[in-house]
């Protein structure tokens, strides 16, 4: 008797992981799609799911919770990022839960994940503002010289390549307005203004000290 109760039970426990395993893959799929993130992403993102599932990670969280912090990773890793705002509104948890639950399998699977770059951001919200390619390399010359001169340091990276596209559209005379970027990437109009300042200065900064360097008479033999 004892023995049936044991194998009653361990095919529970296997019932209840594939059920768990099957709305978690479901949800992963539906967020993806809403995201218009790639098979590969969703492929890891499964993957994340299932060491979280073996590593019985799951107790005391809910599926949804770890579904979307396992495709939030799976993007980073694969360097198509989607901001926090951007999975949240997906998600059918709250913002607060998404990150705990992030933060959590990030640690205990120890997932390498490099910090979000702006760069990466940029050719999507490019895309969606359908903006001309000057504009976008423009921007990605702008971030380039912000993390040469340290200025991205403890900002937010979507915050950078929003105010990076609206500098460069400035630069290269594209019609865009502060209201339209911050329609697309969720940034606010007031965070665009300030980090567009800073990149602003910064390239003056590169600008000015190239130009001094140029002037200048080299020294004789």
């Amino acid at each position: 008797m004892q023995r049936l109760r044991t194998w009653n039970e361990r095919f529970r426990t296997r019932d209840s992981k594939e059920r768990n395993l099957k709305q978690a893959l479901g949800e992963i799929d539906r967020m993806a799609s809403a995201l218009g993130l790639p098979e590969s992403v969703r492929e890891t993102a499964s993957v994340i799911y299932r060491r979280a599932l073996e590593d019985d990670l799951l107790p005391g969280r809910s599926i949804e919770g770890i579904a979307t912090a396992a495709l939030h990773a799976a993007a980073r890793m694969a360097q198509v990022p989607r901001s926090i705002d951007e999975v949240a509104r997906v998600s059918r948890v709250g913002e607060d839960e998404f990150e705990r639950a992030y933060r959590y399998i990030v640690r205990e699977l120890s997932l390498e994940i490099q910090p979000a770059d702006p760069s990466e951001y940029v050719p999507r919200f490019s895309s969606d503002l359908t903006l001309p390619k000057e504009t976008e390399r423009t921007a990605r010359k702008l971030i380039s010289n912000a993390k040469e001169q340290n200025v991205h340091s403890g900002k937010s990276p979507v915050g950078l390549a929003a105010a990076a596209l609206y500098a460069a559209a400035q630069l290269t005379n594209t019609e865009l307005t502060q209201a339209e970027v911050s329609e697309v990437t969720d940034i606010s109009e007031v965070t665009i203004r300030n980090r567009y300042q800073e990149l602003l200065d910064a390239w003056d900064d590169r600008n000015s000290h190239a130009s001094r360097s140029d002037t200048e008479t080299p020294a004789q033999a």
